[in-house]
């Protein structure tokens, strides 16, 4: 089983910037945490990160031809709320998709209440920091052995 981690705009400052919401883990933290867990859910994990929306947007076009793929996490980051480009790319992408956020977007201000990937996605999982990330790999993996059966 193969996921990818798609990573958007800021998220390689994780640790730097606004702590009280996105927490002291740095970056390269969150990479160790989605590889270990990968490793014990028997998955490959490819953790990747751009702070540019045609690089993300790329990205998942590159995803539409990976036969390997078994499902899809992403945090568009500020992205979320108005990209309708990476919403179309994620709808070209034939696999399970999550929609992550480690903060509660939907507790925060208003223009972050609105998710314009989401509606591309199958699941979205916001609030649980970076706990999220593994629980989307989790909810892969259980879409993966539905498949199967």
């Amino acid at each position: 089983m193969k996921i990818l981690i798609i990573n958007g705009p800021n998220l390689n400052f994780l640790g730097i910037r606004e702590k009280k919401i996105y927490g002291t883990e740095s970056y390269n933290t969150l990479v160790q945490q989605i590889q270990e867990h990968a490793a014990q859910i028997g998955a490959e994990a490819e953790v990747w990160q751009s702070n540019h929306e045609g690089a993300i947007i790329d990205k998942l076009q590159e995803a539409y031809y990976d036969e390997e793929l078994s499902g899809l996490v992403i945090n568009p980051g500020a992205y979320t709320h108005y990209s309708y480009a990476i919403h179309d790319a994620l709808k070209s992408v034939f696999v399970p998709k999550v929609e992550i956020h480690i903060s509660d977007i939907n507790a925060r201000e208003e223009f972050r209440r609105v998710s314009v990937t989401a509606p591309a996605c199958d699941h979205q999982i916001v609030g649980h920091g970076l706990q999220g990330y593994l629980e989307a790999m989790d909810w892969i993996a259980a879409m993966a052995k539905v498949k199967k059966s």
